[in-house]
């Protein structure tokens, strides 16, 4: 079986597990991975122009899977991974994986977040933005 090539990365963020992160059974709760994910691309969309919106258009957050792969202790130290699974005319699907930035073949979480850009006038779905698909074409 031939494996599929690995997708353009769009950002990788190095984070550290904080010990507020951890939930009673001493793991990081599972609404913590959201907060990880929402930072990383915060600051891949820092470094677009405009930072892909503008007092007409902004993306919103349509959908998010996550798939749990395995429990994240304290103390660690993870690397976000970003990556373009679906560049569409008005969304966005961003691939993401959270990996222990010490071994990356630790994979804790993996999934992708839908966002689709919406004009803040109508809260109708538009275009992307001309920066958006720049850093996502590659």
């Amino acid at each position: 079986m031939a494996t599929q090539p690995r997708p353009m990365v769009l950002h990788r963020s190095p984070m550290r597990v904080r010990w507020r992160d951890l939930d009673a059974f001493n793991h990081v709760n599972n609404a913590t991975y959201l907060g990880y994910l929402e930072e990383a691309r915060l600051e891949w969309m820092v470094g677009l122009p405009g930072m892909g919106l503008d007092d007409d258009v902004a993306p919103v957050i349509a959908a998010v899977q996550l798939n749990y792969r395995r429990p994240i202790t304290w103390p660690a130290t993870l690397e976000i991974e970003l990556h373009v699974e679906r560049l569409g005319s008005r969304s966005l699907t961003i691939g993401h994986r959270i990996q222990s930035a010490d071994d990356p073949a630790v994979l804790f979480c993996d999934g992708h977040v839908v966002m689709v850009w919406i004009d803040r006038a109508t809260g109708e779905a538009t275009t992307l933005p001309a920066s958006v698909r720049g850093a996502c074409d590659g």
